[in-house]
């Protein structure tokens, strides 16, 4: 199956160990050497309207998705092991 970043952005993200539902997908990292994707990004989500920051994004890589459908991306992944890479929020964009 074919997808594009616009269609893969509209499924939700579920995680089939837990049962929870991370968010949708928000960007892609891939390899430019290979022009392979490591992995998608769901952002995290603002805490009181972004007046106390947000949380941290989720960093899925590419081994933990089990099933992409038509509707939802099942993942299977412990919430220990889950990637979370702190954000500097506008500090980052200043640089």
């Amino acid at each position: 199956m074919n997808c594009t970043l616009t269609e893969l952005r509209s499924k939700e993200i579920i995680n089939i160990k837990t049962g929870a539902r991370l968010g949708y997908i928000d960007d892609i990292e891939f390899n430019t050497d290979d022009a392979s994707v490591k992995s998608f990004i769901v952002y995290g989500r603002t805490r009181l309207f972004g007046l106390l920051g947000k949380e941290d994004d989720i960093v899925i890589t590419c081994a933990d998705i089990e099933i992409i459908g038509v509707d939802t991306v099942l993942i299977s992944v412990d919430e220990a092991n889950l990637l979370k890479r702190k954000t500097n929020g506008v500090k980052s964009l200043l640089k």
